[in-house]
């Protein structure tokens, strides 16, 4: 697993990262119909790269580190220029970039004070991050093709959103202060 670095799935990752600039300058412009067709085509790569890493054993150190930080950059990306576009609200955007931005200094603090530990991602946080895509992708639909009237979903969404955000950042915190700190047996 170590060392290898131009394995399929990270060139696949890479071709999804070389995406972003697009995606979110189509965004900007508000061409959502090509937008869309470009999330659509980075969430199938995103789908492909893990499906070959797993059949053809091409797992590799830096797809582990690079896979969801091409995923947080697209998320966080989309929540910042949906907000600036007013298909989101700023407060969801800060929610959700908070909510990374704290799990990211306490990864940071427990790497400088106990040197690296792993942690994998929670159901919480997972879910929380499924919930994110689909938000991000029905806001652009909705925005793409607005004779859906895919308003009524997306506020539920957006419900679901916050709910997991606050639970899965609070759940993440605890987790990792009960791994740091586990009780003392007989307390």
């Amino acid at each position: 697993m170590k060392g290898r670095i131009w394995t399929v799935p990270n060139q696949i990752t890479f071709l999804r990262l070389a995406f972003l600039p697009f995606f979110l300058i189509l965004m900007s412009y508000e061409k959502y119909k090509w937008a869309l067709l470009v999330l659509v085509i980075a969430g199938f790569s995103d789908g492909i790269d893990g499906l070959i890493a797993r059949t053809f054993n091409q797992r590799s150190s830096l797809g582990a580190y690079l896979d969801p930080i091409a995923d947080k950059l697209l998320l966080s990306s989309s929540f910042v220029v949906l907000a600036f576009k007013k298909q989101l609200a700023w407060w969801l955007t800060i929610l959700v970039l908070g909510r990374d931005i704290l799990i990211l200094i306490v990864a940071v603090v427990i790497i400088l004070a106990w040197g690296y530990q792993p942690f994998p991602p929670s159901i919480y946080g997972k879910l929380t991050t499924l919930f994110q895509i689909i938000l991000v992708f029905m806001v652009v639909l909705g925005a793409a093709y607005p004779e859906f009237h895919l308003s009524l979903l997306n506020h539920a969404l957006i419900y679901a959103v916050t709910a997991l955000c606050v639970y899965s950042g609070f759940h993440y915190c605890f987790i990792t202060a009960r791994r740091i700190n586990p009780p003392h047996p007989g307390s």
